[in-house]
């Protein structure tokens, strides 16, 4: 067996060449890509599934072969995708004909799992088609479209390895599923109502109330009617209730405790979506993408369509269009917007299961609008932003998730599980140099979510078939996916939380040290016994040094302040004035609303530092300078007071400037002293500027304290990482001000920004052990 140019295969009257080829082949009609094109040209062979992409044979004239490896190059069409291929010549068989072999699966590199892809505009035409078969199916797919990873159960990628192995095909979908010039043609998920998953509408004690075409009727009669309703969707319930109603929207918040946190919504087409917010070229063609994620869109003044309780003071709202049959055919019956959250209590995972949802949701929801077809993998709906005219993606799960890398040569190739951080949890795996990122789990806060954690990694590593040689986790021992990395690994690799955060932005946009990582976030473990969030980290290519950092000060209540950021203002205030800003007589509103005695217990523990650990987190800036301005004094939510800063900052109609920080060094270190842009917000407020300038002018403020720093290390290559850089203004106004101070800029497009993608670093970290370097 020899090596065969790709190119051009060698000349003679007959030869056989074996392709392999990896990347995303499985789950999007590749085999039957490939059985056309062969039988098109003449050859014959076969094509088969394997552990790691797709293999193939196939035998004929020189000439014939050679326009086949041309076409296989050219003709393949998204959602498939050759990342590698290899072209063998081999012996020749003989063989006359062309087949769909069966699939086998060796040992080896990671196979590429499709994400779930949104229904295809064919489909909808049936669904849609009174004559059609399939018409109102809910269930109708092809080999474009349709669920893939939340119903995959093993690899490759067969009918038979997937939840759809319970619904035997009948004769008229098995005819489909049989001939080479149909769309199904080995369509995995291919059902209609004879045979596939059945439409069932549920009470609160589980009986059923109708089924099909009428289960879908009562739902939408119940949602007119102002009704909580649990849908089972692609990879987990839904909590649907009628977006316009004030009432409806109420009950929900009460039921799922969430007083504030804004809601998605899905509408029944673009148009609808267009009502509601100003979309740009860049969002539409998120929308309408085959992830079809929410996506954060600027909210037009009053829009008309749904409720002020939405998004209450929010000028974004998180807009998605129905992305299966089941979405579209209920959004057409009912023709208005609807709020679609995810299916499960705070702090707890998304549900997937329909009797498990009558426990879970018990209380929350009124009816139940479920289906037989289990789900693998539970996916919760992915959000998405546009920063600078990009897709920045900020919860990573149905229609991403999972996500291949590449990691960069050179590294360690043995298998590895990273288990991310605390909140925003996700898990990464990797073996051979390949890295998949999963899908968003949530905040590992309660004992449900960290059942999930736990079923998630045995359902990752069992899926790959990886048994991590190394587990790695975040430094901080309190974290409950560190504490689980050193309960079960034998090996656990600690890695410390921003360079977690900056290793991901490299493997996310394939870069190589050196480089300056602009780290910011709410909160990060510093192994000096202080709460780390505003780093500048230099990387060189065995080592890490933290160059810089913003001014440190002091966190009343330490992990309180997180959700009174009220007590970031007070330790922010107490860091310009010391204990004048709490005890003089002239104080400002923050201090002022306190009582003397709260004022003075305030002043005592910043003053002797009683639980109230220093910080240089840009994240717990945000939120004091969002309490000096009265715009969030108590968040029930975590980034609540940075949105309405960044919301009100929108409304800004002129610019106005700050005092500039000041830049100093202490040792090795430079600190980036934000004391002056601070006092003169302060100052600026108590003379009546209006908000959002001066949440404007705060942004920019930041922004010009990043340039400055960068331009005093001299690095000429930044990344932008971090929680904070989810924020639209800030991020795009740092891209623009770097770039024209002449430095190359980089932030994340698809691994989150946030810690959804501290598992991707905690991997290129343990592929690649960095030392700290110097200071």
């Amino acid at each position: 067996m020899s090596e065969h140019p790709s190119a051009a295969p060698a000349r003679g009257p007959r030869e056989r060449l074996r392709i392999e080829a990896s990347g995303a082949v499985q789950g999007v009609g590749f085999r039957p890509f490939v059985h056309r094109l062969a039988v098109s040209e003449g050859l014959a062979g076969f094509v088969r599934n394997t552990g790691q992409g797709v293999m193939l044979e196939v035998e004929g004239p020189t000439e014939a072969l050679v326009r086949f490896v041309a076409r296989f190059d050219n003709e393949t069409a998204p959602p498939a995708c050759v990342q590698e291929r290899r072209i063998l010549q081999v012996a020749l068989k003989g063989e006359h004909d062309f087949a769909i072999a069966p699939s086998t699966r060796e040992a080896g590199s990671l196979a590429v799992v499709l994400p779930d892809l949104a229904v295809c505009g064919e489909c909808l035409d049936e669904v849609s088609d009174p004559q059609n078969r399939r018409y109102r199916y809910p269930f109708t797919t092809c080999v474009r479209c349709g669920p893939r990873f939340s119903i995959i159960e093993d690899i490759p990628y067969d009918r038979a390895r997937t939840t759809m192995r319970r619904f035997a095909m009948c004769a008229a979908c098995q005819a489909e599923y049989d001939d080479p010039g149909s769309r199904r043609f080995h369509a995995e998920t291919n059902a209609c109502p004879r045979c596939g998953p059945r439409l069932m509408l549920w009470d609160t004690a589980g009986r059923e109330r109708a089924t099909g075409h009428q289960a879908l009727d009562e739902a939408a009669d119940a949602l007119r009617s102002g009704a909580i309703l649990a849908l089972k969707g692609l990879g987990g319930f839904q909590l649907l209730v009628d977006a316009r109603s004030e009432l409806a929207v109420r009950r929900l918040r009460e039921r799922k405790d969430r007083p504030t946190k804004p809601f998605a919504i899905m509408v029944p087409g673009y148009e609808q979506a267009q009502e509601l917010a100003a979309i740009s070229p860049a969002e539409q063609q998120l929308l309408c993408s085959r992830a079809a994620p929410i996506v954060l869109l600027r909210s037009r003044p009053q829009p008309a369509g749904i409720t002020p309780g939405v998004a209450p003071g929010n000028a974004w709202v998180g807009v998605m269009l129905p992305y299966t049959p089941l979405h579209h055919l209920l959004m057409r019956e009912l023709g208005f917007p609807v709020i679609a959250t995810s299916g499960n209590r705070g702090g707890e995972p998304i549900v997937a299961d329909e009797r498990e949802a009558l426990d879970k949701l018990a209380g929350l929801a009124d009816l139940y609008l479920v289906h037989d077809r289990p789900i693998a993998h539970p996916v919760d709906d992915s959000v998405v932003r546009s920063i600078a005219d990009e897709p920045v993606v900020l919860r990573h799960a149905r229609g991403y998730a999972p996500l291949e890398l590449a990691l960069k040569a050179g590294g360690d190739t043995r298998s590895i599980l990273a288990l991310g951080g605390y909140g925003k949890s996700a898990i990464a795996i990797s073996s051979g140099g390949q890295l998949v990122l999963g899908p968003y789990i949530g905040n590992l806060e309660g004992s449900e979510a960290r059942v999930a954690f736990a079923r998630s990694v045995a359902a990752m590593t069992a899926l790959y078939g990886v048994a991590a040689q190394t587990v790695a986790c975040d430094a901080h021992p309190d974290y409950y996916s560190t504490q689980f990395a050193e309960r079960t690994a034998m090996r656990a690799q600690l890695v410390p939380h921003h360079i977690a955060h900056v290793l991901a932005g490299m493997v996310d946009n394939g870069l190589d040290a050196p480089i300056l990582g602009v780290a910011w976030d709410g909160s990060g473990y510093g192994g000096d016994g202080t709460v780390w969030g505003g780093e500048f980290f230099t990387l060189e290519r065995d080592c890490y040094r933290r160059r810089a950092h913003l001014q440190p000060f002091r966190l009343p209540g330490g992990e309180a302040a997180v959700r009174e950021p009220v007590r970031a203002a007070l330790g922010a205030l107490y860091a310009l004035a010391g204990e004048s800003a709490l005890i003089a007589t002239r104080l400002h509103p923050v201090a002022a609303a306190l009582s003397p005695r709260e004022r003075q217990l305030f002043a005592t523990m910043l003053a002797r530092g009683i639980h109230s650990p220093w910080t240089s987190s840009a994240g717990r800036l945000f939120d004091a300078a969002a309490a000096m301005l009265g715009l969030c004094s108590r968040a029930s939510f975590d980034g609540e007071a940075a949105m309405a800063l960044e919301s009100a900052a929108g409304h800004a109609e002129y610019a106005h400037a700050l005092g500039k920080s000041v830049l100093r060094n202490e040792g090795d270190c430079l600190i980036a002293d934000w004391r002056p842009s601070l006092a003169a917000l302060v100052q600026a407020s108590q003379q009546g500027v209006p908000v959002p300038v001066l949440a404007a002018a705060f942004h920019d403020a930041l922004v010009e304290l990043i340039v400055e720093v960068a331009q005093c290390i001299g690095m000429r290559r930044v990344l932008l990482t971090g929680g904070c850089f989810q924020n639209a203004r800030l991020t795009q106004l740092a891209i623009v001000r770097l770039r024209e101070a002449g430095f190359e800029v980089w932030c994340h497009r698809r691994v989150p920004p946030n810690d959804g993608g501290l598992a991707v670093g905690q991997v290129a970290f343990a592929a690649r052990p960095l030392i700290e370097g110097k200071r």
